[in-house]
């Protein structure tokens, strides 16, 4: 009987959406200024999740000149990865979440949908370690750093300190150069909002002279359906002291920051963010911006600067005026959540940019996303399309043999890919490297 609710559900979805699209009806909605469609709205949105394929003897599709390999396999959920100064690789593992009270139907039909796309492996809570010892691309030593954590996502090193993104709080472990294996528990730094967890990841990023950390806390909701009692401290970018814990939004209004980033050369704040649900195939754009100071950036009034959500009861007129466009469109439903400045190192048409990893959409009858695409940068800002960087995620039979998370730019040049459907670490290398 659960099966039969299952599968009836979902096809209501797809005949009760206003307006349905197909694959074909998808604009380009790129860019610093994508036109936006008209909202969609039904009583169920358009859910689908392709079904899960092995790799088998397959591997993602790179650009000609760069090759492709699992360094890692067999892990527990990994998420995001940090490429500490010897060269050794610590990767995040683990996924979270809370017990929504009462929950909508549809939110139980959309949770069951989206559950096809997620591993059945147990969660890691932990952080493991990779090491090349001799410097052949091969990472025998795999070892496990720290564990007993609380879904740990964010990862950033300051000198000796390791800080540690968990879904509950920040905290810090001694670090020295070269050591395989935590040497005592962590030490809380700050704790992070953490109830219910509707969007559970923290993302984490340092800036550049250490003195602060930068954390991502999404919303509790798609659009307040929880009251906004439930995103007190939500839908923010905090900025944390790193020596004392003290903490202040430093951006808000960002539905669901899920990875942040330094621009070496300006020391500016970039983030990536998934935005709201439920408006059809082509809304909202998720997107990339660099990250004002005291920045509202519409969550939940208002989506692409000052486009009103009539979801959103009552409403609010002065932040809607208030709200800032975002910098680039990444096109909607894709949910990125991997992001890393390029190098030179990396070389050809990807030297000058950034990496995103795009987990891929369940919001809409056509997936997208489940790629890794470089978006080109010019005088520091975004400038052009994205160009396809890991592709082969998504079958041409629309199965998924992975979801691509974390992105780190190796001082090497290389490209470090966090797969937490197939539990692989990828490492994208030149070729003439």
């Amino acid at each position: 009987m659960k099966f039969f609710n299952i599968r009836f559900a979902t096809t209501l979805s797809i005949f009760l959406i206003a307006g349905a699209a197909s694959a074909a009806d998808v604009e380009n909605l790129y860019g610093a200024n994508p036109t936006l469609p008209e909202p969609q709205r039904g009583l169920l949105p358009n859910m689908t999740i392709p079904e899960p394929t092995p790799w088998g003897d397959q591997k993602p599709t790179v650009p000609d000149g760069y090759s492709i390999t699992a360094i890692a396999t067999d892990l527990k959920v990994p998420r995001q990865t940090l490429v500490l100064p010897n060269g050794d690789i610590l990767v995040a593992e683990g996924k979270g979440g809370g017990n929504a009270p009462k929950p909508r139907p549809k939110d139980f039909i959309a949770g069951v949908i989206k559950s096809k796309g997620t591993t059945s492996i147990e969660s890691g809570d932990r952080l493991t370690l990779l090491r090349d010892s001799d410097g052949d691309g091969t990472y025998e030593n795999q070892t496990v750093f720290a564990e007993n954590l609380n879904a740990p996502y964010g990862l950033a090193l300051v000198d000796d300190d390791l800080f540690v993104a968990n879904q509950d709080a920040l905290v810090r472990f001694d670090y020295e150069e070269g050591q395989t294996q935590a040497s005592g528990p962590p030490e809380v730094v700050t704790q992070l909002p953490s109830e219910i967890n509707h969007h559970w990841t923290k993302a984490l990023t340092a800036s550049a002279d250490g003195q602060f950390l930068y954390v991502g806390i999404g919303s509790n909701s798609n659009i307040t359906e929880r009251g906004m009692a439930a995103e007190v401290n939500r839908a923010e970018i905090w900025q944390i002291d790193a020596e004392t814990g003290a903490h202040r939004p430093y951006a808000t209004g960002v539905r669901n920051p899920t990875a942040l980033a330094i621009q070496p050369e300006t020391n500016q704040l970039w983030a990536v963010a998934n935005e709201r649900d439920e408006l059809g195939p082509n809304l909202v754009p998720d997107y990339l911006t660099s990250v004002q100071e005291g920045g509202f950036y519409g969550w939940p009034y208002s989506y692409w600067g000052q486009n009103v959500d009539p979801r959103v009861q009552p409403q609010n007129p002065e932040k809607v005026e208030a709200a800032i466009a975002p910098d680039y469109s990444l096109g909607s439903h894709r949910a990125p959540l991997g992001l890393d400045f390029s190098t030179s190192a990396v070389g050809d048409e990807f030297a000058e940019g950034v990496f995103i990893g795009e987990h891929g959409s369940w919001n809409r009858a056509d997936p997208v996303g489940y790629k890794v695409v470089f978006v080109p940068f010019s005088n520091g800002q975004p400038d052009g399309d994205p160009i396809d960087f890991a592709t082969g995620f998504l079958t041409e039979d629309s199965k998924t043999r992975g979801r691509p998370v974390g992105v780190t730019v190796a001082p090497d040049g290389a490209v470090i890919i966090a797969d937490d459907l197939s539990n692989v670490v990828w490492r994208v290398t030149r070729e003439d490297s």
